[in-house]
């Protein structure tokens, strides 16, 4: 084994140390998210990979609830990595690049959000999809690794998760990503 199971903690332990070193953007994300469900917008996730992946839990977090007992209404919250159809239309008629972009061409309007999962910070369809959110008037919320790529510079919010595999940065956005449902939920529950 390249490394030992008490070295590997010791990483993520680093990468959750760094979210808490981050608190202050954690919490403008959640008041960013607030504000603009309580205006009418919707949130939409891009990611690739697990990072899809995440994208559907927070969606699923958003739409249904992050804590039993917690009654609120559904937020609109749409992950653009579940339809395989458009996922495959867009990149056999187009190409893979633009898989996100043209989702975000179709649905994102002034006031959204659209929240941009890549622990690279430099996946060229989330990058694609972040620039259109943004000519679009809506506000774009980064979960990034390291020091971030380019979309650190593209989003108004971005997480960089200090870590560099993909495994310890994932970690620390799962650990970010449910701060964010639950304050964005206390804010919201009935």
């Amino acid at each position: 084994m390249d490394e030992t199971i008490d070295e590997q903690l010791a990483k993520h332990d680093r990468a959750i140390a760094s979210v808490r070193e981050q608190q202050d953007v954690v919490d403008r994300m959640a008041r960013t998210m607030v504000e603009a469900l309580r205006a009418g917008g919707r949130v939409y996730l891009v990611g690739n990979g697990g990072s899809a992946a995440d994208c559907q839990h927070i969606a699923a977090e958003l739409i249904s609830r992050l804590r039993p007992g917690r009654e609120r209404r559904a937020l609109p919250a749409v992950a653009l990595t579940t339809d395989t159809s458009i996922l495959t239309a867009i990149g056999n008629d187009y190409e893979f690049d633009v898989a996100f972009r043209r989702q975000v061409e179709g649905l994102v309007r002034d006031g959204d959000v659209l929240w941009a999962l890549s622990t690279s910070g430099n996946s060229r369809n989330v990058l694609l999809a972040a620039e259109e959110a943004k000519k679009r008037g809506a506000t774009v919320i980064g979960f990034s690794g390291g020091s971030g790529g380019e979309l650190r510079g593209l989003a108004d919010l971005c997480l960089c998760v200090d870590a560099e595999t993909t495994d310890r940065i994932q970690e620390g956005h799962q650990v970010a990503y449910h701060l964010i449902c639950y304050l964005v939920e206390v804010a919201f529950v009935e």
